[in-house]
């Protein structure tokens, strides 16, 4: 995305951080429907990566999709952009991102292997309430009273799907809870982030410094895939890529309280996925609860679209 120059850059730059708001606020049903595609590439992404952490040490896995996630990214925006997508003021602010995300996408993984698909992407919905209460402190965003009860009511269906007690918060919860509240801060980081840089931007960055951070990994551990396994890395990773350029163009077009709540949806097709792959049969408990996450997301898009 090229950047303004000239008197359309002064002009850029004498906008206040309200009007910027603003205009971003009056696109918040785009955000939401890129949010909400954002969700099915992650769900697709998390049982791959969950399918192929049972044979390949987990910085191996992590860093064949951050790989062909840069490949990807790169081959769509680099010959729009060139490397003027690289140009920022805010590199210690990508470094943060970068080296957060990747803990936060290595605890997620290492709590898919433990535990069962849906359950690890139920805690992770945690998320959302780390990243409200991120957003005020940190970017003086205003949450009224309907977004929070939307965040709250959402979050009692996690806690029904999860049913925390002594036995809940074993180590592959605790894992998914430390993802909850990296992923809960990112998120924030970006949205106060797309004030000054662009989708392509951000979305680069991500690609380097998670490809860079996992490469670290290698020697750990490594096992020579085999051609099938080879190519689900590489489906995982360009969906893993499109998620995420989808993911940053939705905050990029709306607040973070109004689109981050319709990650809920992801559990949705976690059920799913983990019953046809693995077997798992939904119990009544995360039935339920699913259906107060996604009837939370729904009247939000509801409320916003009304308001719009």
């Amino acid at each position: 995305m090229r950047q303004p120059d000239g008197a359309a850059e002064a002009g850029t730059a004498c906008k206040t951080t309200d009007e910027r708001r603003a205009t971003r606020q009056d696109r918040i049903p785009l955000g939401i429907v890129y949010m909400l595609l954002a969700t099915i590439l992650f769900a697709g992404s998390s049982a791959l990566s969950k399918w192929l952490v049972a044979t390949y040490p987990i910085g191996e896995m992590l860093f064949a999709r951050a790989a062909t996630s840069l490949v990807g990214a790169s081959i769509v925006i680099l010959p729009v952009t060139g490397l003027a997508v690289f140009r920022t003021k805010r590199l210690r602010d990508h470094m943060m991102r970068g080296v957060s995300q990747s803990c936060a996408q290595t605890f997620l993984v290492i709590a898919f292997s433990l535990m069962p698909l849906a359950s690890a992407v139920a805690i992770n919905f945690s998320a959302p309430l780390f990243a409200t209460v991120a957003s005020i402190v940190f970017l003086k965003e205003t949450v009224g009273l309907v977004r929070w009860g939307a965040l709250i009511i959402g979050f009692l269906g996690v806690l029904l799907v999860t049913s925390p007690g002594v036995d809940t918060f074993q180590t592959g919860s605790l894992f998914a809870l430390a993802n909850a509240i990296l992923f809960g801060t990112v998120t924030v980081g970006v949205r106060g982030m797309t004030a000054t840089e662009s989708p392509e931007t951000l979305t680069m960055y991500q690609m380097v410094l998670l490809t860079a951070v996992f490469t670290m990994a290698l020697p750990f551990g490594w096992i020579t895939p085999s051609l099938s396994d080879s190519v689900a890395m590489v489906i995982n990773g360009l969906g893993n890529a499109l998620g995420q350029y989808l993911w940053t163009r939705a905050l990029h077009l709306a607040p973070t309280s109004a689109v981050v709540p319709f990650n809920y949806f992801s559990l949705v097709w976690a059920i799913i996925l983990g019953f046809l792959v693995w077997g798992d049969v939904p119990s009544a408990a995360l039935l339920a609860g699913s259906a107060i996450v996604v009837g939370s997301g729904m009247f939000l898009l509801w409320h916003e679209s009304r308001g719009r």
